[in-house]
């Protein structure tokens, strides 16, 4: 039985493209949704998952809706499949 996973790799690719687009570096974004830097480059690395708490901050720190990064992350894990 197939079970869907969400890989924490493509999340972070997702978020660090946004925080790119953006021209922000990690330390201005992290402060912004006030968590540490470690953790965002962590999260982008795809070594940690963003709760959704913490991905709400980071997308208000970029100043763009949740539901746009949930899309760009759904649209790679579509191509990827």
């Amino acid at each position: 039985m197939y079970i869907p996973t969400l890989d924490p790799v493509i999340v972070g690719q997702a978020i660090a493209e946004f925080r790119k687009r953006k021209g922000l570096s990690q330390e201005v974004v992290s402060g912004l949704a006030d968590i540490g830097r470690t953790h965002l480059s962590a999260i982008e690395r795809g070594e940690r998952k963003p709760t959704l708490e913490t991905l709400y901050r980071i997308s208000n720190a970029l100043n763009v809706n949740m539901s746009d990064i949930v899309k760009e992350i759904e649209i790679k894990l579509e191509s990827k499949s």
